[in-house]
């Protein structure tokens, strides 16, 4: 009964025996409560008696069937007790197998990560070495390019400077004059030579002409001033609305015939200097405004004789006058080269009669030459004939021809 209390209540032998069981206990309590009823029928008591007749045989049966169960119950446990020794004795050996496999294979993964990590290493070496080469490189590269930033930027700071000073220059009017008659006198120096043009020139008239360039009759010497309307043409280039431009360009326009108008009464006297005038305008900015949008302006100079020149237009215009220069100086020498020509000609002529005379010596000279080689080739034979002969014979032969001998 030991062995039955350790019986599996899930098995179903166990739940069919109970449930056997528990059908026989409500069969007795069933046959109390007919036999407490058996005033009712005496056939149902003789049913009732058989059945439990039949019941009891079912009791002896379970009982036996109980007691199988229990046998059977203990040659399953001592089975599977077996079976469990088996199955634990076969885990622990193939654990053991398992166990000695993965020691291997951890020691063999151990080496080959081993390896792996050495030559992660070296490739790290090397690609770190690489890497610090690189980097001293494009270091030494950057340091350059900071060095190159450094001077861009001195130079920068000094444009600004530069910038400044040009600004500070163009905002005063005197300044501003002076800086385009530096700008013209740069011009005209590279241009002309140093005798064809004289700077701040002071005419008859008591007024002083930046420049006067000696050009020959027609057309004469004639006047180049500086001229920098700035403050219409700043006015233009700020100008934002059609109304304001308009305002500027006309401001300009009449700045401009201002400084026309101006030089045209003072530089241009008959007799003294050319019948017209140059203005000499340090920005291309401006001259390209009058051309594009005030031609009527740069008409009106041509009609009061003055013509705006910008830097570049000057430098042409200049050029143009060294040709004429270059010419009337030609002009002016030609006399001295008739004359230069007639002495050459002159020394031609005696080089011809000192040649004649010296061909006429050589001439005599060659006879002379000839002479003595005649009389060389002469007196060579006589030798030969002195050598060849007996002078015995020859004093007795020439006796008798000795004067004063009978």
């Amino acid at each position: 009964m030991e062995g039955a209390a350790q019986i599996a209540w899930g098995d179903p032998v166990v739940l069919a025996a109970l449930a056997a069981f528990a059908a026989l206990l409500l069969i007795l309590i069933l046959c109390l409560v007919a036999v407490g009823r058996a005033g009712r029928s005496a056939r149902m008591t003789e049913r009732l008696a058989q059945q439990l007749a039949r019941m009891g045989g079912d009791v002896e049966a379970l009982a036996g069937g109980q007691q199988r169960l229990a046998g059977n119950l203990q040659t399953v446990s001592d089975t599977q007790a077996r079976a469990q020794v088996s199955v634990v004795q076969t885990v622990e050996a193939r654990l053991g197998a398992v166990q000695q496999h993965m020691n291997d294979r951890l020691a063999d993964n151990a080496a080959r990560s081993q390896r792996a990590m050495t030559e992660m290493q070296e490739r790290m070496k090397e690609v770190l070495h690489g890497q610090t080469t690189r980097t001293t490189t494009s270091l030494t590269q950057l340091q350059e390019r900071l060095a190159t930033i450094d001077r861009a930027q001195d130079n920068i700071t000094k444009l600004s400077g530069d910038v400044l000073s040009l600004q500070d220059i163009l905002s005063n009017k005197q300044r501003r004059g002076m800086f385009g008659e530096i700008q013209l006198t740069d011009i005209v120096s590279k241009a002309l030579p140093a005798d064809g043009f004289t700077l701040q020139h002071t005419l008859s008239n008591g007024k002083r002409a930046d420049c006067l360039v000696h050009l020959p009759n027609p057309p004469g010497p004639i006047v180049i001033d500086a001229k920098f309307p700035f403050e219409a043409f700043e006015s233009l280039a700020a100008a934002e609305t059609k109304e304001e431009q308009t305002r500027a360009l006309r401001a300009l326009g009449q700045a401009t015939r201002v400084h026309i108008k101006a030089i045209s009464e003072k530089y241009i006297i008959e007799g003294e200097t050319a019948d017209g005038a140059i203005l000499f305008l340090p920005s291309e900015a401006i001259y390209a405004e009058l051309h594009a949008r005030l031609p009527e302006v740069v008409r009106e100079g041509f009609a009061a004789r003055v013509w705006i020149v910008s830097p570049t237009t000057c430098m042409a215009t200049l050029n143009t006058m060294r040709a004429i220069l270059k010419d009337a100086r030609m002009r002016e020498q030609a006399g001295e080269i008739r004359k230069a020509i007639r002495q050459l000609h002159r020394d031609v002529e005696i080089i011809g009669e000192r040649a004649g005379k010296l061909e006429t010596h050589f001439r005599q000279a060659g006879e002379d030459v000839n002479g003595l080689l005649t009389a060389t080739a002469r007196a060579g034979k006589r030798a030969h004939r002195l050598d060849n002969f007996d002078f015995e014979d020859l004093q007795s032969s020439e006796t008798p021809s000795l004067p004063g001998t009978s």
